[in-house]
């Protein structure tokens, strides 16, 4: 059966809002962790069962990333993020399920997203998105003590770990959960002996996505298909 497909009419962006942006959607009931990835190299991202990316008519600043595991360096900054949470934070992988912590959780980044960066304040899905998939996704809980402070969904591929959506406490903010969260990753792809680590998009200008870029040394998928080390990066190997 083919896919549902749509595609939304230009609508101001939400990245970068003097732009405009439109979405090609596809609903997949049946994906499978290997087609997902085959559409993951072309530069789709997925919720559910439903994959998307920007077909923007005027702009192509969404860019997918990658990270090669074998060569990612951890900047001094990412270091500190590390050792600032690697002793006190626990991190619990299991499936994803929906709990009054975690809808908590949700709301109250979703609230501060709003105050401090202009998201909008009622978010267009809920946790609901992230536990109907079409193949085993892994839910990542970090808590510290009894208390949830960051929550992911990561889908394991099989030639690498992609990154769905991830939130974190306000009150941890100093903590810089996000940076953590793809350093776990990147780690858990290492031990895994899987070769690349999807953060998801990177645009420029936008400041809730800027930081994936911070990873390196890293790949972004081109206008050609092809993925690409931007120019000037070094390659070596460290640990966080």
């Amino acid at each position: 059966m083919d896919p549902v497909t749509i595609t939304t009419v230009p609508s101001r962006c939400e990245y970068l809002p003097d732009r405009l942006w439109r979405l090609r959607y596809e609903f997949h009931p049946g994906l499978d962790a290997v087609s997902y990835q085959a559409r993951l190299q072309e530069g789709w991202r997925r919720f559910g069962p439903v994959i998307f990316r920007p077909e923007c008519p005027d702009c192509r600043e969404c860019r997918s990333l990658r990270v090669p595991v074998a060569t990612f360096q951890p900047t001094r900054s990412q270091r500190r993020v590390w050792k600032r949470n690697i002793h006190d934070v626990t991190l619990t992988i299991g499936s994803p399920a929906i709990t009054a912590a975690k809808a908590a959780l949700f709301a109250r980044f979703h609230q501060y997203q709003h105050d401090a960066k202009g998201w909008p304040l009622n978010s267009d899905h809920g946790l609901e998105v992230f536990t109907a998939n079409p193949f085993p996704t892994e839910e990542w809980r970090y808590s510290v003590g009894d208390r949830l402070i960051g929550l992911g969904y990561v889908d394991a591929l099989p030639a690498g770990l992609s990154a769905i959506y991830f939130v974190w406490d306000p009150e941890e903010r100093q903590r810089s959960l996000g940076t953590f969260n793809i350093l776990e990753i990147i780690d858990a792809a290492r031990k895994r002996g899987l070769p690349h680590v999807y953060p998801g998009y990177y645009v420029a200008g936008c400041r809730s996505l800027e930081y994936k870029g911070r990873f390196g040394p890293h790949e972004m998928l081109s206008g050609a298909g092809e993925w690409t080390a931007p120019a000037g990066e070094s390659v070596g190997l460290r640990t966080p």
